[in-house]
């Protein structure tokens, strides 16, 4: 029997880990990356949970990033006081634990890793600097043209993010989406060496700034403010930063430029349309100051992957209406209860009185705190 074939559009970290996941099915996989050495040069990094961590060991990535991986076992939330001095309002200490809080990797590092992987997958095949000039129904599956050639397939996967034009073009208007009115600032820090294994976010009256560790000598910043508030000169912006964060680290170095991002809100309300899916942020955006963002993809893949091994070892179609709408009428209903969680809990942080009393009040209570990890953890399970 003739395997099924599966395009992958997107050279992200979304698209990259998807083509390694799915390439454990019987079928054959097409990634087109366009230019993905674009991603390889940001200076962004990602959080990935503990029931994450687990994912990506059974794809046999894990062992390889576990240098790359740092473990973070401990979490303090501290708020703006008066004349920039902050005061501690919460901790999560996982230290003496098995789990750990989530893990944090550099963007630049584990695509170079993934791409160097799926290069090795015989059942994947890399279309790069290619662009997609028109996807259609061919017969009973579906065709994509690239440059002159059309590739027929049971499956399109589209990876390509919420601004993608292809995403706009075939799921106009089918969203839920709201500007935060914010910008993300990133860049990485080096420092003296200490044990680094705490996060640290501080609420700022006109923001979020989060200290991430990425090794004993790096801290990842990721810093969202209000766009009013936005310093156009990184002079001072790196004064800021170099500011706030002498209170926990020494002998501060910019190891990379600051990269800006505008911050908003969206949910998806369709995810499939004729043998296309949508995933990763073309289905949901949410705010970073969770960390929660690729956690959320990395659960919609483990839903996905398997689903389409049952349906493949039943013989199936994997591109047909009813295993979409299976896979939607799973996902969709945690991914909107846990997109609307999230937002609405940044909302609320927003007010500072609000905000101090609350997580000082969860500060005390080890049963509340174990609940809020394992959701943080696991995502919603229903």
């Amino acid at each position: 029997m003739e395997k099924q074939k599966i395009c992958i559009i997107g050279g992200n970290l979304t698209g990259l880990v998807t083509a390694i996941a799915l390439s454990k099915l019987n079928c054959q996989i097409d990634l087109i990356t366009g230019n993905a050495n674009i991603n390889h040069k940001s200076n962004r990094t990602i959080a990935i949970s503990e029931d994450n961590f687990d994912f990506l060991n059974k794809l046999n990535i894990k062992k390889s990033l576990k240098k790359e991986m740092w473990p973070c076992s401990i979490m303090k939330l501290y708020t703006e006081i008066r004349n920039e001095k902050f005061s501690k309002i919460f901790e999560l200490n996982n230290d003496n634990k098995k789990k750990r809080i989530f893990y944090m990797l550099e963007n630049s590092k584990i695509m170079k890793f993934m791409i160097s992987k799926i290069k090795q997958i015989k059942s994947i095949s890399i279309k790069s600097h290619e662009k997609i000039s028109e996807i259609s129904t061919s017969g009973l599956l579906k065709s994509v043209k690239i440059n002159n050639n059309k590739f027929k397939y049971n499956l399109i996967i589209i990876c390509a993010g919420n601004n993608s034009s292809l995403v706009k073009n075939l799921f106009s208007n089918q969203i839920i989406e709201n500007s935060y009115k914010e910008i993300s600032i990133t860049t990485i820090l080096n420092h003296s060496s200490l044990k680094n294994n705490t996060v640290r976010q501080i609420f700022l009256d006109n923001g979020i700034l989060a200290l991430l560790p990425i090794s004993n000598t790096k801290t990842s910043i990721v810093w969202s403010i209000k766009e009013n508030m936005k310093e156009k000169n990184n002079f001072l912006l790196k004064k800021k930063i170099k500011f706030y964060a002498k209170n926990y680290l020494k002998d501060i170095k910019f190891a990379t430029n600051i990269e800006y991002k505008n911050l908003k809100f969206l949910i998806r309300n369709k995810y499939f349309q004729d043998r296309t899916l949508l995933f990763g942020d073309a289905l949901h955006v949410i705010h970073p100051f969770a960390g929660q963002g690729f956690n959320m993809t990395l659960r919609d893949l483990a839903s996905l992957e398997k689903i389409l091994n049952k349906k493949i070892n039943l013989g199936l179609d994997i591109g047909s209406l009813d295993i979409l709408s299976e896979f939607s009428d799973e996902i969709k209903p945690r991914n909107f209860a846990f997109s609307i969680g999230v937002d609405f809990l940044k909302n609320s942080l927003s007010f500072k009185k609000l905000r101090n009393n609350a997580l000082k009040i969860l500060n005390r209570n080890n049963f509340a705190k174990n609940i809020f990890f394992n959701i943080a953890d696991k995502g919603f399970k229903f």
